[in-house]
């Protein structure tokens, strides 16, 4: 039994804390930043429309482009943070244009006046960003392989592409100027302290750290009120363990984390861990409303003493996002530790849940549930959960929820949900959804397997 560590990798971001910083130094980083987010915005608004979208690749063309346009000169701002906004920049813009391609390839798929000939020839098209590139730029372009010789109308569905495009596409901008990142040639360790590349020619700005570890990777750099925060990405071993050999069917929940079709269950209570939060922030919100109401009222009818007085006692954010991110660490510590027992004890080398569930968008809830939903930490927990199966080498199988939840997991009739109980009325069975839905898991899991 045991364990044995696998060459493979997996990347994982671990954390590096600063000492409290002088002013002085946190002037220049905050600089840095605002800085690191104009170059960026400079190259959303230069290279995001559909003129470069096959110029995107490789990046040293823009890089080349964007060292004789003058920008860093006007910034004044050090080649090893320029280079890294722009080449950021562009992975956005790539992203951003992948985000495209997939929905206008769902419209593809929806649209019912669309013939099989008319969808294989988009598909193609999309898949091919040369031939993408110039239907958008209405470029001449030799037909793709695939789609010669198909029954299509060319014109009226490079039109339709086009519009699709047009829909979807925006131009990324950021606003973000508390973060920035650095390659290693922009940093370097003297007595516990990195030295970082400053404005000044060979003059470097030094940050004492809480720890000597030292590393030698491109690393961001986030900004707080008088410190630092390094995130820096780090290989981490797979893992494979021998004794790993069961498979669980898990439900995934607001109320408990995990539910399994063996009835164990983790994460217990978790709804009972974040609703107070969720609750003390709706009503922190509203008492904030208020008083800012009260401010603009103060300012347009001119008492600026009254306004000033609201604006330097009552508006200010810090102390709320200090508790808003201490109670999101703890829930995000309950749930790693959660999961982290889960495996240890159930020892799976295959887990199943259901796979994400979109909420209905016409759909209006309540107030509550919309709160709720606003921090539902359902995503994170599937993010964690598939991050930690990794580093097990377990293997994740996500199925259809459909009928995971309604039908009796008993005798397959439809039940009835009454409160955190189902109830069934064909053969009597009562037991919680939770536990209902997870042996549904189960039984689709292996007669899908077996079938």
């Amino acid at each position: 039994m045991g364990t044995v560590s696998a060459d493979s990798t997996v990347t994982k971001t671990v954390w590096q804390y600063s000492e409290p910083l002088p002013e002085e130094t946190m002037t220049f980083l905050k600089g840095i930043a605002i800085d690191y987010c104009k170059v960026k915005n400079y190259v959303y608004g230069k290279y995001s429309g559909v003129k470069n979208v096959n110029n995107l690749t490789p990046v040293y063309n823009i890089l080349n482009e964007m060292r004789r346009c003058g920008l860093r000169e006007q910034l004044n701002l050090p080649v090893v943070y320029y280079e890294l906004a722009i080449a950021e920049a562009v992975t956005n813009i790539k992203c951003s244009w992948g985000t495209v391609k997939n929905k206008v390839g769902e419209c593809v798929t929806a649209n019912e006046n669309l013939s099989d000939d008319d969808k294989l020839y988009l598909r193609t098209v999309l898949k091919m960003n040369g031939v993408y590139a110039a239907i958008l730029n209405h470029q001449d372009y030799e037909m793709p392989r695939n789609a010669r010789g198909l029954d299509i109308d060319v014109k009226r569905l490079n039109n339709l592409l086009c519009r699709l495009t047009r829909r979807y596409l925006t131009q990324p901008r950021t606003d973000c100027t508390d973060s920035f990142r650095i390659s290693p040639n922009g940093y370097s360790y003297k007595d516990g302290e990195m030295r970082i590349v400053c404005r000044i020619p060979r003059k470097r700005i030094s940050i004492p750290l809480r720890d000597d570890r030292m590393f030698d990777r491109q690393l961001q750099i986030q900004i707080r009120q008088n410190d630092v925060v390094l995130a820096v990405p780090v290989e981490t071993k797979i893992k494979r363990h021998r004794d790993y050999t069961s498979t669980i069917y898990v439900y995934i929940g607001s109320k408990d984390m995990f539910t399994l079709s063996n009835g164990h269950i983790y994460g217990e209570a978790l709804e009972e861990l974040t609703s107070p939060e969720t609750e003390r922030l709706a009503k922190k919100n509203r008492e904030r409303r208020k008083i800012y109401t009260v401010y603009m009222q103060s300012a347009g009818n001119g008492d600026t003493k009254k306004a000033e007085k609201i604006q330097a006692n009552n508006l200010g954010k810090q102390k709320y996002d200090r508790q808003k991110e201490k109670e999101k660490i703890r829930t995000t510590t309950f749930i790693n530790s959660e999961i982290n027992r889960m495996l240890k004890v159930e020892k799976p080398v295959r887990v199943v849940i259901t796979k994400p569930v979109t909420k209905n968008r016409t759909k209006i809830y309540s107030k509550t549930a919309n709160r709720k939903l606003s921090r539902n930490f359902n995503s994170y927990i599937r993010e964690r959960l598939a991050y930690k199966c990794k580093i097990h080498s377990i293997d994740l199988v996500e199925i259809s929820s459909s009928r995971t939840g309604s039908i009796c997991s008993a005798c397959g009739a439809e039940g009835k949900r009454q409160g955190k109980e189902f109830v069934c009325e064909s053969c009597g069975l009562k037991t919680t959804i939770a536990l209902n839905s997870a042996r549904n898991i189960q039984q689709k899991y292996l007669t899908k397997r077996n079938g």
